[in-house]
């Protein structure tokens, strides 16, 4: 069997194999409630053949959206209907996982097909939230920088919030420090320029995610894992690097961390990417290889090949996959019968397996 079809297990948790699917935002929601778009979307996946279904960045307060059509899981009325999709999920052999998230001074956005851009007044508009107050474009309003109590309620939101993720059926929580999102804003000195406990030093900038992984796993249970999303690198001079990832993720490890997600980008508006297949898979392999720590892989990661060529290489633990999967929703199924692997369909798909 391929290493991509192996099972690995994280704490209590066994994925039938190594693909997962990446969160990735649908702006589909009302009020940050998910509906049938929502198990639709995610379900097909676990169909699909996948191990772990991670779902979309989901806010932790409504200010911490990215725009009014993101999920989010800031109080209880949103707990029945993630059951429903993670009931779904896990009845047809899948792991459902959730990312916890804070979109901080990237918060008040349209919906990308109707441009993307800040919403600067009017009903979906609310004031932006910062490490410092920076704005991500030069045309955006400012954020506010938040006080000392508001990262403590902030903290707070995540705790209760992975509370709920518990309650609502999630087996895997993912907290979400990357992409320029609130928790990424605070690691990095591009935009945290505080002169107080948050801000300046490594283990101050550090000191928000910290706090937060403390409280989500106040309410976590031991026995299911915690993984942490980061932009290994801002691709920016003078930005965060992959050198702070490997310090990081040392201390991920000494705090119980299961894995590091290794994304990049998104802090800065003057990062200079090329991206091309597996452009971040090096992010992986260096964290997976220097803190000793499991890693997933993601970005441009197309086919079944050349997932199982990272795996093989020792460059990270999980694959993820997102604009794959949206282009074909039962990639697993189709990498498996391209690597050789028999693995089990659903059984009302069985008639087209071979």
């Amino acid at each position: 069997m391929s290493l991509l079809f192996s099972p690995i297990t994280f704490k209590s948790i066994t994925l039938k194999n190594r693909i997962v699917i990446s969160p990735m935002c649908q702006y589909s929601a009302t009020d940050g409630f998910a509906n049938d778009w929502h198990l639709v979307h995610l379900g097909s996946r676990a169909l699909g053949g996948a191990a772990l279904i991670i779902q979309e960045a989901t806010a932790v307060t409504p200010e911490g959206r990215i725009s009014y059509g993101d999920l989010g899981i800031w109080k209880d009325e949103h707990i029945a209907p993630l059951q429903r999709i993670t009931k779904f999920i896990e009845d047809n052999g899948a792991v459902p996982g959730i990312q916890l998230a804070h979109a901080g001074r990237k918060a008040s956005c349209e919906v990308p097909w109707l441009g993307g851009g800040e919403i600067k007044e009017g009903p979906h508009h609310w004031q932006t939230v910062a490490a410092s107050a920076i704005p991500f474009y030069e045309t955006d309003n400012t954020p506010h920088a938040l006080t000392i109590d508001e990262i403590k309620n902030t903290v707070q939101a995540f705790k209760a919030a992975a509370g709920r993720a518990l309650q609502a059926g999630f087996k895997v929580v993912e907290i979400h420090a990357a992409h320029g999102y609130l928790i990424n804003q605070f690691l990095s000195p591009l935009s945290n320029t505080r002169n107080d406990e948050y801000g300046g030093s490594f283990e101050n900038r550090s000191r928000f995610l910290m706090e937060v992984i403390d409280a989500v796993q106040e309410v976590w249970p031991v026995e299911l894992p915690v993984f942490v999303r980061i932009s290994a690198s801002e691709w920016v001079e003078g930005g965060w690097t992959i050198e702070d990832s490997v310090q990081l993720a040392g201390i991920l490890k000494t705090k119980n961390i299961d894995l590091v997600d290794c994304s990049s980008g998104g802090n800065s508006a003057q990062a200079k990417i090329t991206a091309g297949p597996g452009y971040q898979v090096q992010f992986a392999a260096a964290i997976k290889q220097q803190a000793n720590i499991p890693t997933a892989a993601v970005g441009i990661i197309t086919n079944a090949k050349q997932a199982e060529a990272i795996l093989q290489a020792g460059e990270a633990d999980l694959i993820l996959i997102a604009r794959e999967s949206l282009r074909n929703p039962h990639f697993a199924l189709h990498a498996a019968k391209e690597l050789g692997d028999d693995i089990d369909w659903p059984n009302q798909y069985v008639r087209a397996k071979r």
